[in-house]
């Protein structure tokens, strides 16, 4: 399941470095995850280093974009070509 960030973001710009998958940018309003580049930090780290970094907590699982962990390492695969 990819991950999104709400309307609560504050803009503090500490998780688009974070995101090895370079899928965090900067949005109309608040940043934005591509949900096609998150693999919650599958294949990368153990916990979604973004939601480890957010001072506000808003950074949930994406309900419309679910996927199992074996889905999410196929995608990390795809990404890095490894």
């Amino acid at each position: 399941m990819a991950l999104m960030i709400t309307d609560e973001c504050i803009n503090c710009d500490v998780c688009e470095p974070e995101c090895p998958n370079n899928a965090i940018s900067q949005g109309d309003e608040t940043y934005v995850i591509d949900p096609n580049k998150c693999t919650e930090c599958v294949g990368h780290f153990d916990t979604p280093q973004c939601v480890e970094v957010c001072p506000v907590d808003c950074i949930p699982k994406n309900p419309d974009r679910v996927e199992s962990k074996d889905q999410l390492m196929v995608k990390y695969h795809q990404l890095t070509g490894k």
